[in-house]
């Protein structure tokens, strides 16, 4: 079956500007990350789910057809893509996570998260295309043939070095074998000193450096990266309209808050969103998503959608985690898995439009330093896992 990520890739490129298309990935690869909380708690009954369960939602979302990718754990991806053959006759592109650097390893009791990230892969790309590590040809294409790959740059060379060499070898040894991927890059997690003053500029600029050396065949065919505002995501855009920009959802926050950032980032040239956590932590995913592909393809506003998504909470009788008043209100949210990186959200959509003042008691972002903004990101990554365990 014709997958609709090609399909809107295809349009994108060949209208950059004009092209409404927008590409929409529920990113369940999080028992690459978390361990045990990575399937968040069943809402109905309050209990941690189970592998199988998150399995379930899986399988649900897929044969919902709202999304266009569904990025897992290569276990995961063994399981649904290779043996179930879920994907076959879905428009839905299988993907799975083709890395996992030290700082996504978020064991309880861990402290990777707080030491500059360092390259890692578990999986190879022959297990990702066909659960195997030596296949024969034809059973290549019984696995996703779409992989993530993370980086994590701390402006610190011994580290960034080692995370941009890694990344080379991995490309080229994706394009040997055919194998497709998009990268995503998360704000530093372990700075210190050397936190960028300009962090969304040094994102964009490491971006277009590290891309600048490599052709189309080994190029990835989008980014994930965190929405750092209108002017960031304008100047990445802008400068090449070849690259496909895509934002990650990140962590806590209100209902608004994960619509608003989708609505935002659209409007200022994103094509590409993963939700993760937002939509495993909603109270129903299947309504959650719906609302998430309404306002991609720009048929209703942030707000809009989130008091549709109370009202189709309120025909299943499901009880919402904060009532309509409170999940409108926007917040800051956390928006990597390791805690680093974060953004103000505005009620207007105009660029100078002051971030709105929450409930939350949230500090002032704009007197933080940057290793500030890292470390209170991380202390509120740190705090959705625990309420996820709970």
């Amino acid at each position: 079956m014709q997958k609709s990520l090609d399909t809107k890739l295809a349009n994108i490129h060949a209208n950059p500007s004009g092209c409404k298309d927008f590409i929409l990935a529920d990113a369940k690869d999080a028992d690459m990350a978390a361990g045990l909380a990575a399937t968040g708690k069943d809402p109905a009954t309050g209990k941690m789910r189970t592998l199988a369960e998150y399995r379930d939602q899986m399988r649900a979302i897929v044969k919902q057809g709202l999304v266009d990718i569904m990025l897992m754990s290569a276990s995961s991806n063994e399981v649904l893509t290779i043996h179930e053959r879920l994907f076959d006759q879905s428009h839905v592109t299988p993907a799975a996570r083709a890395n996992d650097t030290t700082d996504i390893h978020l064991m309880a009791g861990s402290s990777f998260a707080s030491e500059p990230s360092r390259p890692f892969r578990t999986a190879t790309i022959e297990q990702i295309q066909s659960g195997k590590v030596n296949p024969i040809e034809a059973e290549r294409k019984l696995g996703a043939n779409l992989g993530l790959y993370s980086i994590t740059p701390n402006n610190h060379l011994e580290f960034d070095y080692a995370t941009v060499e890694a990344y080379k070898q991995f490309r080229i040894e994706a394009e040997t074998k055919g194998f497709r991927h998009f990268l995503e890059v998360f704000d530093p997690n372990a700075c210190g000193d050397k936190c960028p003053a300009d962090l969304a500029r040094f994102i964009n600029d490491l971006i277009v450096r590290t891309l600048a050396g490599v052709p189309r065949s080994g190029r990835p065919i989008f980014l994930k990266i965190v929405y750092h505002g209108p002017k960031a995501m304008e100047e990445l855009v802008n400068y090449d309209s070849s690259l496909v920009v895509g934002i990650l959802g990140g962590g806590s926050g209100t209902t608004h808050d994960a619509f608003k950032l989708l609505e935002d980032a659209r409007k200022y040239g994103a094509r590409v969103a993963l939700y993760g956590r937002k939509i495993n932590n909603s109270e129903h995913q299947l309504s959650f998503v719906a609302q998430l592909r309404a306002i991609a393809d720009g048929q209703i506003t942030a707000a809009e959608a989130c008091k549709a998504y109370h009202g189709e909470l309120q025909k299943l009788n499901i009880k919402p985690y904060r009532d309509l008043k409170s999940d409108m209100e926007l917040t800051t949210t956390a928006s990597s898995y390791s805690g680093s990186g974060s953004v103000s959200l505005s009620k207007s959509e105009s660029k100078s439009a002051p971030a709105v003042k929450s409930t939350n008691s949230l500090p002032d972002f704009k007197k933080m330093s940057a290793a500030e903004k890292v470390a209170y990101s991380r202390q509120r990554l740190k705090a959705d896992l625990t309420r996820s365990k709970q």
